[in-house]
């Protein structure tokens, strides 16, 4: 069903004020944008819980939890693949929320059982990691799915806004309600907002199918077929393609300079901070802080920036600006100095260089969209955190500090911003080349 511009006129005009969106658009916008805050809201509800605890189990086992993340998701990945070859989109994108709405009630039985706790503080943070990935993995690939290239470049990073709007919320609930209601009752409340989730792909689902009643029945029944193939197409597509090949050292060198970070800020917060609570309080913070910066960035900058830099630049920008941020922490090892850099780096991650890098995957084909895209996602994502972690206890171990690795750092993110430049140049070109082709059908 087309929406009708005389029953949204008037939310039309409102969005119009912060968005380019067309009156069809309207439904799909919102739905899109609830999803996306439903389901990050769900996840900063724990993720403090998680940061602390693993500060619990010692910084220097940190680089276990990451390997033990990396198996994990190695071990995900064919399940996934199984699932995505064999079910529709309409049907298989629920299941893996159904899934982690599961686990969800798993660990909140387990925390109120008595029996060690060690353990399932190290489990929950391992899943909690995975749980991060494949659900916004999953969240994109829908959202390239369903709409264009010149619909993303103008949707997507108002849609984004809804998921930092999420993560707003969620630490707050957690800071403000944790003390009184528990740890484990707050994985109830995380499992609240993965069900709105649900709801929501269902009636996105629903638009699309009504939305498309002009089309082709050709069309149609491709939405409703499996993708096919096997379950470990996504390592194939991306070992054939120059393009996913450049994506992954694109993320390779996120997490690398991530997991850096990340170590140095537990590093840090440690010596500062003797309890849980204090910590899992700073981390709460600092997850309020950074989501606070980017749902701003996303309004007023996100936009304007990819359309006047373009792709390839506004992807270069944040490992631009990460080269003076390590140069910092390397000048000065300080809390308030991480905390600077790690705010800035991550609100620009998730308002300015997520939103463009999720662009880049618009030009795809379905099956590189989930499959592709999922192995990048997750199994690229992790495997990157786990050797970039062994690789800081190496350097840990020969002496070097906190100070040393920054300035290690320094040209890993020169590199980091040159592979940005490249991607941004060969989105470009196979945006130009589709358009030849769609004019010589």
């Amino acid at each position: 069903m087309i929406d009708k511009v005389s029953g949204y006129s008037s939310l039309h005009r409102l969005l119009s004020r912060t968005v380019q969106i067309n009156p069809q658009e309207i439904t799909a916008f919102i739905w899109s944008f609830l999803y996306f805050f439903s389901l990050l809201c769900g996840y900063y509800i724990i993720r403090p819980v998680r940061d602390a605890l693993g500060i619990a189990g010692g910084v220097e086992n940190l680089q276990w939890l990451f390997t033990g993340t990396f198996i994990v998701m190695l071990a995900a990945i064919p399940l996934f693949g199984w699932v995505t070859s064999n079910y529709p989109r309409r049907k298989f994108v629920p299941y893996v929320y159904y899934f982690f709405i599961v686990n969800l009630l798993l660990f909140f039985v387990l925390l109120n059982l008595d029996i060690n706790q060690v353990y399932i503080a190290r489990a929950f943070f391992i899943w909690a990691s995975v749980f991060n990935l494949f659900v916004v993995s999953v969240f994109w690939s829908f959202m390239a799915d369903i709409y264009s290239s010149e619909q993303a470049q103008r949707l997507f990073p108002v849609i984004a806004t809804g998921g930092t709007s999420g993560a707003i919320i969620g630490p707050l609930l957690t800071a403000s309600l944790v003390t009184h209601v528990g740890t484990s009752n707050l994985l109830l409340l995380s499992m609240g907002f993965l069900i709105i989730a649900t709801l929501c792909i269902r009636k996105l689902g629903q638009w699309q199918e009504q939305a498309d009643i002009s089309n082709t029945t050709e069309v149609k029944t491709e939405r409703n077929e499996t993708i096919g193939g096997g379950v470990f197409d996504g390592i194939k597509l991306v070992l054939s393609s120059p393009y996913l090949i450049a994506i992954c050292l694109f993320m390779i060198f996120l997490t690398t300079l991530v997991t850096f970070l990340y170590f140095q800020q537990a590093e840090i917060i440690r010596d500062s901070f003797a309890s849980r609570e204090e910590r899992t309080a700073v981390f709460a913070v600092i997850d309020f802080v950074v989501n606070s910066l980017t749902l701003i960035l996303q309004i007023f900058v996100t936009g304007r920036l990819l359309k006047k830099l373009g792709t390839a630049w506004t992807l270069a920008l944040i490992p631009v600006l990460l080269m003076f941020g390590f140069l910092a922490l390397g000048l000065y090892p300080s809390l308030a100095v991480i905390i600077v850099v790690q705010v800035i780096r991550r609100a620009g991650n998730y308002a300015i260089m997520r939103p463009a890098r999720e662009v880049l995957y618009v030009v795809l084909n379905k099956n590189e969209k989930y499959k592709a895209k999922n192995f990048i996602d997750t199994v690229i994502y992790r495997g990157g955190d786990a050797v970039s972690a062994w690789a800081y206890a190496g350097l840990q171990a020969i002496g070097l500090g906190i100070t040393a690795i920054a300035f290690i750092a320094i040209p890993m993110a020169g590199i980091w911003a040159m592979i940005a430049l490249y991607l941004g140049k060969q989105h470009q070109r196979l945006i130009e080349a589709r358009d030849l082709e769609e004019e010589g059908a």
